[in-house]
């Protein structure tokens, strides 16, 4: 039975869930819980099944990156409401083969990631002056970024893996630092790039800018066989190119799922 029960929270994680807004009923009960009195008042306000959060069936919004290769699901204050004032939250990463979590910001949190399968090649760079770290996080490793740092998660293989990043507060935000970037007046960029003329150029780079969650570095997509298309930007988010990616990051989270429970129970 219990393989049965398994197989079932699985095929839960089968379907991809798409990033939405959070319902205004779990806006306003995060509300109350920031200006409740105290945390005795807090727990009394929840129902006791709002003290756990599903993974595998998450709430619309609780999504917070997804892109041609993978998906990340974030329990944090406004997905998760029973975090309020606990200073921490959590994310489960799924990412396909030579996924890539592009470069981003934590402001408010560090992380303590950890990878459930696979190799997770990572790096890191806290501050100006600091050096580059770079990693290679195998499965039952993990590594930190500290708050405000910039750092990048890519897999490094040709087959889907999970990793879970913890964080130092309950709302960690994130900013990803080319998407930022290129939104800064082109003028800015152009001058900060020791005056580059972007003008005929800015909107293709914007366009060919993943959102999120993409493909990585070109060694390992042509080490395993994998094509860079158009419709892996995010120009293009809809009609028959979605559905294809939808089905692909479905199998790939099923896959690293299954990887993760073969790691688990070895």
């Amino acid at each position: 039975m219990q393989y049965l029960s398994l197989l079932a929270a699985l095929l839960s994680a089968f379907e991809l869930v798409t990033t939405a807004p959070l319902p205004e009923s779990e806006a306003t009960t995060v509300s109350n819980l920031i200006t409740a009195n105290g945390q005795a008042e807090r727990v009394n306000m929840l129902s006791d099944t709002d003290f756990v959060f599903d993974f595998f069936n998450p709430l619309p919004g609780s999504v917070s990156s997804s892109g041609p290769d993978g998906r990340i699901t974030v329990a944090q204050l406004r997905t998760f409401p029973a975090l309020v004032d606990q200073g921490i939250s959590m994310a489960v990463g799924y990412l396909g083969p030579c996924g890539l979590n592009t470069p981003h910001i934590h402001p408010r949190a560090t992380e303590f990631n950890f990878a459930v399968n696979g190799t997770l090649h990572t790096g890191m760079i806290q501050e100006n002056g600091a050096r580059l770290v770079l990693n290679n996080v195998t499965a039952g490793q993990a590594t930190i970024f500290p708050r405000g740092s910039i750092h990048f998660e890519q897999n490094m293989g040709c087959e889907p893996m999970i990793f879970i990043a913890a964080f130092s507060s309950e709302d960690p935000g994130t900013t990803s630092v080319a998407n930022a970037f290129f939104r800064l007046p082109m003028d800015i960029v152009e001058a900060a790039m020791g005056g580059e003329d972007l003008s005929k150029s800015a909107e293709q780079v914007q366009m060919g800018i993943p959102e999120s969650v993409a493909f990585g570095i070109q060694e390992c997509m042509q080490r395993c066989g994998i094509s860079r298309t158009a419709s892996d930007t995010k120009s293009t988010t809809s009609g028959a190119s979605d559905q294809r990616s939808r089905g692909r990051l479905s199998l790939f989270c099923l896959t690293g799922l299954m990887s993760a429970v073969i790691v688990w129970l070895l």
